[in-house]
């Protein structure tokens, strides 16, 4: 069986060179004559994964020194609760709400405090990202809250919101490393990595170290503080180490390819190869306002659920995996996350112009 184009939104691809070198080494990691799997997060071994792969994060990103990396599970759901947990010190957040993640981030932070959602796209269907230039944003918020990449509905913020001095908060789950940001704009940036990154099960959180002290909510647990766990490095207990080691490769492998600008770029391409297609198809239409469209998450459909599902099954015949859209929305969708070749998309589109031609 050969490898097949995988379109899923995550867990998702990750790029070949680093899934044989970790074939290679999963018997005997440098020596060691045991697996990572296997080793103690305390050993040499380990220790040197993690203090690298955070390194090399921090290269890829150009992280200011004033902000820590830690690495963490419970996915991006998780990431709701702890936030308002560590950061609601008056009990007040807004919330953009731009998709399916943010409205639950929403709901998860209401448990905690007053939410305000001072925006949001839901009138339609999540399609576009609302101007966020001149936001009523609340005077006694602790933090305005966006999800960057919204993987469901495929439109990302182009644009950082104006939050008037206010810290933002961003899951940036399905966009992580796609482009190079400028991290200093944050307060926190964090996301799940099994979207562009890694294997399930871990999260990757970035804050500024003013954000994280003692004062957090009454009864946060202590494994849900941020402090337990940058003061411990991310080893305050067991911490997921093979997807650690796993995210580590993958940063080789983006500095390798010449780091964050020529993914960007990379990322482009293959994205317009799929919109302008969409845009002069007869059959195949996007569902997302152009100017707010998504480098890594393509939705679009044909208007007709039985030719939807078609489409996805004679895909899946043709070795185009994961096409079909979130049961919330219905339709296709194309993940195209940095590890997806530009011949991925080469093959879909062509897949895509001789469907058309069949069916219509």
């Amino acid at each position: 069986m050969s490898r097949v184009y995988n379109f899923s939104a995550g867990p998702a691809v990750l790029p070949e060179e680093v899934l044989k070198s970790a074939a290679e080494e999963m018997l005997d990691y440098k020596g060691t004559g045991m697996s990572v799997m296997e080793m103690s997060h305390r050993s040499k071994a380990f220790e040197e994964i993690i203090t690298s792969a955070e390194a090399d994060l921090r290269e890829l990103m150009n992280i200011p020194d004033n902000y820590k990396v830690l690495f963490l599970q419970g996915g991006a759901s998780q990431q709701f609760a702890m936030i308002p947990m560590n950061l609601m010190k008056n009990k007040v957040a807004d919330y953009i709400v731009t998709g399916q993640w943010a409205k639950k981030a929403a709901s998860e932070a209401a448990k905690y405090g007053k939410v305000n959602k001072i925006a949001s796209s839901e009138d339609k269907t999540f399609s576009y990202i609302p101007d966020c230039s001149d936001l009523p944003v609340s005077e006694d918020a602790d933090y305005v809250y966006i999800c960057e990449n919204n993987t469901i509905y495929g439109t990302k913020f182009k644009e950082l919101p104006n939050t008037k001095g206010k810290t933002l908060v961003a899951d940036v789950s399905s966009c992580f490393l796609s482009e190079p940001v400028d991290v200093s704009k944050y307060g926190v940036i964090y996301g799940g990595v099994q979207k562009n990154i890694g294997p399930a099960g871990v999260v990757i959180v970035i804050i500024r170290e003013d954000l994280i002290t003692e004062d957090v909510l009454p009864g946060t647990p202590t494994m849900l503080t941020y402090k337990t766990h940058a003061d411990a490095k991310s080893l305050y207990n067991t911490p997921p180490a093979y997807g650690i080691y796993i995210c580590g490769k993958v940063f080789k492998w983006l500095k390798s390819m010449g780091g964050l600008e020529t993914m960007k770029a990379r990322n482009e391409k293959k994205a317009a190869l799929l919109y302008d297609f969409l845009d002069q198809s007869k059959m195949f239409k996007g569902t997302v306002e152009p100017k707010d469209r998504s480098l890594m998450n393509v939705p679009f459909v044909t208007g007709n659920a039985e030719l939807d599902a078609k489409f996805v099954k004679e895909a899946k015949a043709a070795g185009l995996e994961n096409l079909k859209g979130h049961r919330s929305v219905g339709g296709m969708r194309a993940s195209i996350y940095n590890a997806m070749p530009y011949e991925g998309v080469e093959a879909l589109v062509a897949f895509m112009n001789k469907f058309e031609e069949e069916n219509l």
